[in-house]
């Protein structure tokens, strides 16, 4: 599977790993689908590592939820890893944390190995130039995106290879 981001500054194409981690991809499959990331801000952006996005568009305090109640628990593989840009992974506040919110990887990251549940990666050239936009974005001390960046609206696909 797949799911397309319709972002503010261009398309950012995802490849999910069903069949790894599959608690974690069907929450955000299922979130995809009912439309709760729409208008998300891409709230924290670090240059050189990553940028977190996934809360809903309230504009209160940065929440995260899933669609099982609760936060749900890690599926950590050591076989997906936070090896490379593109890579997609869960935010969490610590062990079994999970619910909304992602991350995107800008470049490697090792240290998160073991700690945060790794289920896509970003695919295809018009992806990665979106994803080198956003790494561009003015972001103050704590990592707060100054200007509009947000999630406009999604659309998922039964392929990852499919337009």
């Amino acid at each position: 599977m797949s799911v397309t981001l319709h972002t503010t500054h261009g398309n950012l194409k995802i490849e999910v790993f069903c069949e790894s981690v599959p608690k974690t991809a069907e929450n955000f499959l299922a979130l995809c689908a009912s439309s709760f990331y729409n208008s998300s801000p891409f709230h924290r952006s670090y240059p050189g590592f990553m940028i977190q996005t996934g809360s809903p568009a309230s504009g209160g305090p940065k929440v995260s939820t899933s669609i099982y109640g609760d936060l749900f628990e890690d599926e950590i593989r050591p076989s997906l890893r936070h090896n490379a840009r593109g890579i997609v992974s869960m935010a969490n506040k610590g062990p079994s944390t999970n619910g909304s919110q992602f991350f995107i990887l800008f470049a490697p990251a090792p240290h998160l190995d073991g700690k945060n549940t790794v289920f896509g990666k970003i695919v295809g050239a018009e992806a990665m130039e979106t994803l080198a936009k956003l790494e561009k974005l003015e972001a103050d001390a704590k990592g707060k995106v100054k200007g509009e960046a947000k999630i406009e609206d999604m659309k998922i696909h039964a392929n990852p290879l499919a337009g």
